[in-house]
């Protein structure tokens, strides 16, 4: 024990003696091979206990990988900090780093218990029911809500962590000073953003479109695959990805075959005769409708259209 103690103290003497660029990477990399692997046996032992559970408990343990694993670094790297006699530069440079890990430590677990929260909340919906009207309706309202929280978290983590370096916090101090004509340049910058941010607020709240509606838009079929903080992803009826900002569905119209029910109507053109039997086709169009599981009873009607030969 006392030569495991007298290597560590001729160890920290070397690393004091490099200047603090060398000598604070060479800390952090020991921090992070000490810590990495016992954090791979405590992860991997955690899998088994909740390899039975119930959902939360995994969903926990899988989301909570990355964020475990920087919080172990950082309580490590802070021990290592607080009980090593440091020169004040590379005591300087780690209490920053420190800093910024915390700060992004605390927005990742936020972002996380976000997204845990979402999963837990639509489990109870599917999808892939015969009428998934409220599923779509709660499955659109939180996916929305869910990336605009997440982009307000990334938001604020960057703009806190920026803020703990002293030029920048001077900077931001000058821009409050002329807050007026920053602001509104900064407004015309991110108006883009700021605009789809919006629409997919307002898109949550009061739902046009909803996740797998049925709709044309741009002369196109094809059904609402995502939509995201900032854009619409429409799967076309050949398979085709049709992207459109989250303000097209605001500002323009278009067609919501989906927009009360899941129910869809169908048209079949036959181009016949004109002494074709119409009353026998009506009754062989209700014979067909009646004998399938997919017709619900609502609308089975044949009309009838003549043109004029040229």
């Amino acid at each position: 024990m006392a030569e495991a103690h007298a290597f560590f103290d001729r160890l920290i003497g070397w690393i004091v003696q490099w200047p603090w660029w060398v000598a604070s990477p060479i800390l952090i990399a020991g921090c992070c091979a000490l810590v990495l692997p016992l954090h791979g046996v405590a992860y991997r032992f955690a899998q088994r206990a909740v390899s039975g559970k119930s959902l939360f408990w995994r969903s926990l343990v899988s989301r909570t990988r990355g964020p475990s694993r920087l919080a172990l670094l950082v309580v490590t790297l802070a021990l290592a900090v607080s009980t090593t006699p440091l020169t004040w530069e590379i005591r300087l440079v780690l209490n920053q780093v420190l800093l910024v890990a915390f700060v992004t430590l605390a927005g990742w677990t936020c972002a996380t218990a976000i997204h845990i929260a979402t999963v837990i909340y639509l489990r109870r919906f599917k999808l892939d029911a015969e009428d998934n009207l409220l599923a779509r309706k709660h499955f659109t309202q939180m996916r929305i809500l869910e990336r605009a929280a997440l982009t307000l978290v990334a938001i604020v983590t960057i703009a806190i962590a920026l803020m703990t370096f002293e030029p920048v916090r001077q900077y931001g101090v000058s821009l409050l000073a002329s807050a007026g004509a920053a602001g509104l340049i900064l407004g015309l910058a991110m108006q883009p953003v700021l605009s789809n941010l919006v629409a997919g607020i307002q898109i949550a709240i009061t739902q046009p479109i909803r996740i797998e509606d049925a709709i044309i838009v741009e002369n196109e079929w094809g059904w609402v695959e995502e939509i995201t903080a900032t854009y619409v992803v429409v799967r076309l009826w050949d398979w085709r990805r049709l992207v459109l900002p989250l303000t097209y569905f605001i500002q323009k119209p278009f067609q919501n075959w989906t927009r009360e029910g899941a129910s869809l109507i169908g048209s079949v053109f036959l181009y016949v005769d004109h002494r074709a039997p119409i009353e026998a086709m009506r009754s062989e169009l209700r014979r067909i409708a009646a004998s399938s599981r997919l017709w619900d009873g609502n609308v089975s009607t044949c009309r009838c259209r003549t043109r004029a030969r040229a």
